[in-house]
């Protein structure tokens, strides 16, 4: 026993000065308990960043899934509130050939203005009530509480409208001479019309999108383009009517739409019981909507301020010219819209703010890659279009026409800002913005239009919202701070610029060698992004399970049938 004490001793002498025995498992040595010890000691980090690495992959998929179901909802809700829009635009372009027969480019020029003045004045006349609605009804989840918020919105609008269209049928005769330069009282009181309709239309279709309702709003715009599109033809080729009978097709449908919307609204718009119940007061909702109006009102002057210049300035004819333009770009003008009514219900719906700064730069970047590729379509293939569906004395339209559809698309950007704002509740900051703008466009309306003519004027356009929204962003980025991807954005616009300026200066413009290259130049933009890594990985692995779900499913209906 000495000798194994000894033995001991010595090898206790022999260790190192300051060195511990360690064990099988690097702990020390001598006893089960302090080895559990030192493994546990050392497993314990581990796990903890195992599972707080696996806490971040899971925190990071459900943020993921969230911004994909707001993208799902967007989509879907764009899809509905595109349907009429494409139906109806498909069968303008088609009847183009058509009514360009039967309308001198004079009365194109006519119907333009008049149309414009409807959408100016409905502006005035809703005080900022439909702005407020969609913003205040997400903030109380109460059904009752929402629909006595929808009652008053209703009542007030349906007040502010009969007033303003009586109005203006009492002074129709001298009012005429002034907007058209000559006194034409029946065709100024179908635009009154139209503007008692389409102001009170306008708030029935945004009952239905904050409810998400997309079969109804869908039903009734397609029902509203069916009806315009029979009493057009009837009126204009039939009956010729011209002029008044475009108008009064499209203004008599919105009437009887918004009769049919208010029946089928009646359970909502009539109160259940004599006591009211909450929802915001109109002085609140005044108190909100009010400061967007002088916003708004700027931004929309540009839809009028160069049309009134033109019409007045050089002549009915280029007016037409130049309206036949804006209808050519209606392609990009229906995605506009259909995301002018869907975005805004869906932002607002998002609380976390973290969440919507993502989403809001996210969206931004998807819109701008859609509607730049369609714009870069315009510009490269307009001409081919303009001399399918128009009569020879518009094919002039050509000059203006990828400029408004570029206006147009910039017109989007600016409603992703009117939200930003409307989230932050700074939406006094919109007014300095649209009215830099609204100089700008003047300014260059008077520089341009007489060197450029109708080119000059969608230049214009261009360049107002180009101030605009550096602007609206300068205003509002310390109040609500947006995610935007300036990287990916400056990318699109490098590469749909490039491919589409490089195609006008250097491509033929007639004939089937201009036609197919300009084709070629337009489908060559998806894989010049890719090429130049424009999409994320997660995106590409999302876009191939799209890919893969749409193949099976188009597969199994055929091999159900077999």
């Amino acid at each position: 026993m000495r000798g194994d004490r000894a033995a001991a001793a010595g090898s206790t002498r022999d260790r190192a000065p300051g060195r511990v025995a360690s064990g099988p498992f690097g702990g020390p040595a001598g006893g089960g308990a302090a080895r559990a010890v030192a493994l546990l000691s050392q497993l314990r980090p581990r796990r903890q960043r195992r599972r707080a690495v696996v806490g971040l992959r899971a925190r990071g998929r459900r943020r993921a899934d969230r911004v994909t179901g707001y993208l799902r909802r967007l989509v879907s809700s764009l899809a509905a509130y595109q349907v009429a829009d494409v139906v109806s635009k498909f069968i303008a372009v088609l009847l183009l050939p058509v009514y360009t027969r039967y309308i001198a480019p004079s009365g194109y020029g006519v119907v333009e203005l008049l149309a414009n003045g409807v959408i100016f004045l409905s502006i005035l006349v809703r005080f900022g009530t439909i702005e407020a609605f969609l913003r205040f009804y997400f903030s109380d989840s109460d059904r009752e509480r929402r629909d006595a918020l929808a009652r008053r919105a209703v009542a007030f609008l349906l007040i502010a409208s009969t007033v303003a269209a009586v109005v203006l049928a009492v002074f129709a005769g001298p009012l005429s001479r002034v907007v058209l330069s000559h006194r034409d009282t029946t065709t100024f009181l179908i635009a009154v019309l139209g503007l008692w309709a389409f102001t009170n239309l306008e708030l029935a279709y945004a009952l239905l999108r904050v409810d998400e309702r997309l079969r109804i709003y869908a039903s009734a715009s397609l029902i509203n383009v069916g009806i315009t599109i029979v009493a057009s033809v009837v009126l204009v080729v039939g009956l010729h009517q011209g002029v008044r009978g475009l108008l009064l097709g499209n203004y008599g449908a919105s009437t009887l739409v918004l009769l049919g919307l208010w029946w089928t609204l009646r359970a909502r718009l009539h109160p259940r019981s004599r006591r009211r119940r909450g929802g915001e007061p109109l002085p609140l909702l005044l108190r909100f909507g009010l400061p967007t109006v002088p916003a708004e009102i700027s931004v929309y002057a540009l839809s009028v301020v160069d049309r009134y210049y033109i019409y007045h300035d050089r002549g009915q004819s280029l007016a037409g010219l130049y309206s036949i333009a804006i209808k050519l770009a209606g392609t990009v003008a229906f995605m506009v819209r259909a995301f002018q009514y869907a975005w805004p219900p869906l932002a607002y719906s998002v609380t976390d703010e973290a969440h919507a700064a993502r989403l809001y730069g996210l969206v931004t970047t998807y819109y701008v890659l859609v509607c730049g590729w369609v714009v870069g379509g315009i510009a490269l293939l307009g001409r081919w279009a303009l001399r399918l569906l128009t009569a020879h004395d518009f094919y002039g339209a050509y000059r203006a026409l990828p400029w408004v559809a570029l206006g147009w698309a910039m017109y989007g950007l600016w409603v992703v800002f009117l939200v930003i704002a409307g989230r932050a509740k700074v939406t006094m900051r919109n007014f300095p913005a649209s009215l830099a703008g609204l100089v700008a466009n003047v300014v260059l309306l008077v520089v341009l239009v007489p060197a450029l003519g109708i080119a000059g004027a969608g230049i214009a356009l261009c360049g107002a919202y180009v101030a605009m929204l550096g602007a609206m962003h300068l205003l509002t980025r310390r109040a609500f701070a947006v995610s935007f991807e300036w990287r990916r954005l400056a990318q699109l616009v490098a590469v749909i610029g490039g491919v589409a300026v490089g195609g006008e200066l250097l491509l033929p413009t007639h004939g089937a060698l201009g036609l197919l290259s300009r084709a070629a130049a337009f489908a060559a933009i998806p894989p010049l992004l890719y090429v130049t890594g424009f999409a994320h990985p997660g995106e590409l692995s999302q876009a191939r399970g799209l890919l893969g779900r749409l193949r099976r499913a188009s597969v199994r209906p055929a091999g159900g049938a077999a």
